[in-house]
């Protein structure tokens, strides 16, 4: 037994297993691994508290009932930053993936959190890094049926007011203003709705006497039809088989009327409104030897 025992002691071995060494950044990441999974749990059981159980996802009512929660009218424009956040793709509905996206990035697994976290979101899409491609979202998000490309003026009246209203106030009024009571213009397009945009940031508005918008008009409307002439005399190069292509550009480059312009009287919404029209037309440089792409 001695003998054995001496044996055991020379050899090292013991009849016990020595723990394994885990430094403390180790035991950090399993903490934090941990931690991260279970707040990921209280996430997805949130996101199933209010989705729809027969589609997966949360929709329109799942969001009203959200926003009641959060003592949040589903109107408010940081619903839609929310959305912004999460990269939501179809109007009105979140996947768990978005929901997982946008709530683990403002690290909020309750109600509670995530009501707090709405006024810094708020400040985080305010930023100029930021706004530009939110106010993108906003139009896109608003694109709710396949291949569609425009908004309906009545829908953008209500957008430009939710996303623009509270910085550019008196550009926002007048050209809704405009808007409704205009008949050119049915929809609007991205371009167009980007091209506010610069017009809100770029231009010094109301400061211009109303001789300079008559002049920014009258400038753009030599522009259009300076370049009205030199597609038309590229689009006659086109080879007769692609008559539908020569249709579409055909469509795309009719110029609006000398009188619609010359004839605008003195008032500034007016004189705004065409020439936030008319330089939102995009046209790329066009090798005339080559068929544009639609």
């Amino acid at each position: 037994m001695r003998r054995s025992a001496c044996a055991s002691k020379k050899t090292g071995q013991t009849n016990s297993t020595n723990p394994i060494y885990r430094s403390p950044s180790d035991l950090f990441r399993t903490a934090s691994s941990k931690a991260s999974s279970k707040e990921m749990e209280r996430i997805d059981n949130l996101f199933y508290s209010y989705a729809n159980r027969s589609s997966g996802m949360i929709d329109p009512e799942g969001i009203e009932t959200l926003c009641s929660d959060m003592e949040v009218d589903h109107t408010d424009v940081r619903i839609l930053i929310l959305a912004w956040k999460m990269k939501a793709e179809k109007q009105g509905y979140f996947t768990l993936e978005e929901w997982r996206r946008g709530l683990k990035a403002l690290r909020a697994d309750t109600v509670s959190k995530l009501k707090k976290a709405l006024p810094e979101l708020e400040k985080e899409v305010r930023r100029p890094s930021n706004f530009e491609d939110f106010y993108s979202y906003s139009f896109c998000y608003c694109l709710t049926e396949e291949k569609q490309k425009s908004i309906d003026i009545e829908s953008i009246c209500q957008l430009l007011d939710l996303v623009l209203g509270s910085q550019f106030r008196a550009q926002v009024d007048y050209f809704i203003e405009y808007l409704k009571i205009q008949s050119d213009y049915k929809v609007i397009n991205l371009d167009q709705w980007m091209g506010f945009f610069r017009f809100c940031n770029e231009i010094s508005f109301p400061d211009l006497t109303e001789a300079e918008l008559n002049l920014l008009a009258l400038v753009n409307l030599i522009l259009i039809y300076r370049l009205h002439s030199e597609y038309s005399s590229c689009r006659t190069m086109f080879s007769s088989r692609n008559k539908s292509i020569r249709a579409k550009v055909s469509r795309q480059l009719v110029p609006p009327s000398p009188q619609s312009v010359v004839s605008c009287d003195s008032s500034v919404k007016t004189n705004l409104i065409v020439y936030v029209m008319n330089t939102t037309i995009y046209v790329p440089t066009l090798d005339c030897h080559q068929q544009p792409a639609f």
